[in-house]
């Protein structure tokens, strides 16, 4: 199916043709006194429209893929401005997806808080992704960049990215200029043989979406993970679970008021080439889940020409329209 938003044309002045048929409709109208053929004006446009010769992006239904869900699970997730609860709300959202996934595409469940863990291999079965979604006990701390690390060990296993060593460089005195890959700093660009052996495990048919609220304080940088994504194609959607305002969480005798912190996730997603989402209500993140859902069922090829589709359907209409009135008043128009 063409993507709508990227459809242009190759002969953009033949639109002006399209301006005959309403102007065929009016006269049609005044001299009969009548409706004029509804399917019969609608092909006609149609063909106006192929003479244009209209182009677009194809998108097509993705053979196998591979998502992995990074749930936030550290302690501002109990907040209460999505109901009943943050993570709540986010459980609700992520059993959706799974329920509506595509039996081909395989999906896996990371949970993150002051470290990260692969609560589910990805997997095409429905029922281990719902189980593991049950339960999830809210813990201290929020490190988001080691959640795409577990995420991208998961889902690239021959690209030679190793989790542990990362984690424990980005724990050491002066971690921020430290954090690797394959004992390379991600600051410089890889060497012709990392490169080589990493194109093998490319991830064009892999993603992640990461549910939190935007509030990242330990482990390896988050935006430096970003950037080890999109060294291996991997895009990242980020899905902003919370409300600016924010809210008020009681814990341990203490008092804090946790707000929806955008400016990181809006940057992931645009270094992967992926997608921000504003999750700011219950209904907004079932919304957010929809859209996902149908963005990681397809995959966008090379542009192509869509004239013989649209003249075809224009003369379906054509005829349709002509039999119509045929049968109608014994004359097709």
């Amino acid at each position: 199916m063409p993507d709508i938003s990227s459809i242009s044309f190759l002969w953009p002045l033949l639109l002006y043709t399209a301006a005959i048929v309403p102007l065929m409709a009016a006269a049609y109208a005044y001299s009969t006194r009548s409706t004029p053929p509804i399917f019969l004006s609608l092909g006609l446009l149609l063909l106006c429209i192929a003479i244009a010769r209209p182009q677009a992006v194809m998108m097509t239904p993705l053979r196998e893929a591979t998502v992995m869900l990074v749930l936030d699970t550290s302690g501002s997730m109990r907040a209460k401005d999505l109901k009943p609860s943050r993570i709540e709300a986010a459980q609700s959202a992520a059993q959706k997806f799974i329920e509506g996934k595509p039996s081909r595409l395989r999906v896996g469940l990371v949970t993150v808080a002051g470290t990260a863990a692969l609560a589910q291999a990805p997997t095409e079965e429905k029922d281990p992704l719902l189980r593991a979604l049950d339960n999830l006990p809210l813990q201290y701390g929020s490190a988001l960049g080691t959640g795409l690390l577990i995420s991208l060990e998961a889902l690239l296993p021959g690209s030679g990215i190793d989790a542990q060593k990362i984690i424990n460089d980005a724990s050491e005195p002066g971690a921020a200029k430290k954090a690797e890959s394959t004992g390379k700093s991600l600051d410089t660009k890889p060497s012709p043989e990392a490169q080589a052996k990493a194109s093998a495990s490319r991830g064009r048919n892999t993603a992640i979406v990461l549910m939190t609220d935007g509030q990242s304080n330990m482990g390896p940088d988050f935006i430096k993970m970003a950037d080890l994504a999109a060294s291996h194609e991997v895009k990242v959607y980020t899905v902003g679970i919370g409300t600016p305002e924010g809210d008020v969480v009681h814990a341990q005798g203490r008092s804090m008021r946790v707000k929806l912190e955008e400016e990181a996730l809006k940057k992931v997603a645009s270094i992967t080439q992926g997608e921000y989402f504003r999750a700011d209500s219950t209904e907004r993140l079932l919304q957010v889940y929809d859209k996902l859902g149908y963005q990681l069922r397809f995959e966008k090829r090379a542009m192509s020409e869509i004239t013989s589709y649209l003249a075809l359907l224009g003369m379906f209409l054509v005829v349709v329209g002509s039999g119509v009135s045929f049968a109608r008043t014994g004359r097709i128009v």
